[in-house]
């Protein structure tokens, strides 16, 4: 089974950029769908956007959309997440996760990192 780190969270001003990183190891990241999850001190966790195994497609939570980017660095076997236009809202738990079967269009994954800090000060 595949295990999961994320890193590249921290703190950073409202309007900044950040870009996190999913590394994987115990199996290639490219047989696995990847998806970014997020959640904030007294809400649940919020699907925030996905990736294909194939990097075909791409989906994003109109919350992201056109601030927030996914793509995949195969031969690092590594998924990045790259914010920009950051807000105070975007402050969270950021979690990779990937799923090999067709749970992850339902945003059900089955493994899981630990989580990286992203705070955004306004």
């Amino acid at each position: 089974q595949v295990q999961l780190v994320e890193s590249g969270g921290g703190l950073v001003q409202a309007g900044g950029s950040l870009r996190l990183s999913c590394a994987a190891s115990g199996r290639t990241v490219s047989d696995y769908n990847i998806g970014w999850f997020r959640q904030a001190p007294g809400k649940e966790r919020e699907f925030v956007l996905a990736i294909s195994r194939s990097g075909g497609s791409t989906y994003y939570a109109d919350s992201v959309k056109g601030r927030f980017t996914i793509s995949r660095a195969n031969t690092k076997n590594t998924v990045y997440l790259q914010m920009n236009s950051l807000k105070p809202e975007d402050t969270a738990v950021y979690y990779c996760a990937a799923e090999t079967s067709n749970k992850w269009y339902r945003h059900e994954y089955t493994y899981w990192g630990q989580g990286t800090q992203v705070t955004v000060s306004s």
